[in-house]
């Protein structure tokens, strides 16, 4: 990344530090004119409701009930929602009864998306209800939710959602407050602690060129000092092609396509995604929350693959040669 974009996001970055300190500062006032004002009423009544709130400077207090108020732009469904691909609503199913570890789909999207060291963007992990019933694997990655927390959380709209049902980062906004991370319920989200270890590769330069035409595509190279996750490839959709994970899965567990058409593939079958859904019992994760993931599960039942402990102990997460071919 060149200085005048390095600048750049050194600019926002201390531009938002400076507002944050603002409203903080302006909020301890308010709450203080708050508690003042409610003095005589709380003398009365020693049981006055409070809530236990974090600074930004991570110190837990306790605020009365009646010193809070909404902020702006965290009411109702604002998402900020960008356009992206027009008409089209992206989900994915993953069908655990396939799964067996093989850990390809970490491997493509690795090299896809220049990933490097521990910060693949896919997790696999095995699941167990209790000692009594039968392990499985579940791979885990952005849920790319129709109402996500970590975009309401961003102070510099650099983590947006698009009509597409697509949930992506600009990480030349990032100014790594890591707001997102702590936000998303999922835990899917990785910060690039350093330099990533990328090279000077072609794919990358390729990869800018067609970035820069298209301020929404996301997709960008790793920056030191941001955030990362799943990002569905919309490089790969752009050209009517399906996410890495799903062609590289040898066992077809990915079904990757657009609800609006109802059909999902993993470029061998396609199926009804409704259908689908209904015929084997598919769940969202955490679906209790109201984040309404675009990321379905279908349960490891009837499996059509043995359950291989011995792939737990493959390492995915070393360093890549992303020159490879």
């Amino acid at each position: 990344m060149d200085d005048t974009n390095n600048k750049r996001r050194e600019f926002v970055r201390n531009g938002v530090k400076a507002a944050l300190l603002g409203s903080v500062a302006t909020g301890a006032l308010q709450a203080l004119k708050s508690c003042s004002d409610a003095g005589a009423a709380a003398s009365a009544s020693a049981n006055s409701e409070t809530v236990e709130l974090m600074t930004t400077d991570g110190h837990l207090i306790e605020v009365p009930v009646t010193a809070l108020s909404e902020t702006e732009n965290l009411k109702g469904d604002d998402y900020r929602v960008r356009e992206g691909f027009p008409n089209r609503k992206f989900v994915m199913v993953v069908d655990l009864a396939r799964c067996k570890n093989a850990k390809k789909c970490i491997s493509s999207c690795n090299k896809s998306h220049f990933i490097t060291g521990e910060n693949a963007w896919i997790k696999v992990y095995k699941m167990q209800e209790s000692q009594e019933t039968a392990p499985y694997w579940q791979p885990t990655m952005c849920m790319h939710c129709d109402k996500p927390a970590c975009v309401k959380v961003c102070p510099v709209d650099a983590t947006f959602k698009r009509r597409d049902g697509l949930v992506l980062i600009d990480n030349e906004r990032c100014i790594g407050c890591r707001f997102c991370m702590a936000a998303c319920p999922y835990s899917t989200r990785v910060f690039n602690w350093e330099e990533p270890r990328q090279g000077e590769t072609t794919e990358i330069h390729m990869h800018l060129e067609h970035t820069e035409s298209s301020p929404d595509y996301a997709g960008m190279p790793s920056l030191k000092g941001t955030v990362d996750k799943c990002d569905f490839c919309p490089h790969m959709i752009d050209k009517n092609e399906l996410p890495h994970c799903v062609t590289a899965c040898p066992n077809g567990v990915f079904f990757f396509g657009d609800a609006y058409e109802d059909t999902v593939t993993n470029g061998d079958e396609s199926f009804r995604l409704s259908e689908l859904l209904e015929e084997r019992a598919g769940y969202r994760l955490l679906e209790q929350l109201g984040t309404e993931p675009s990321v379905y599960y279908l349960p490891p039942s009837n499996r059509l693959v043995d359950f291989q402990e011995g792939l737990e102990n493959y390492e995915p997460y070393k360093s890549v040669d992303l020159s490879e071919e």
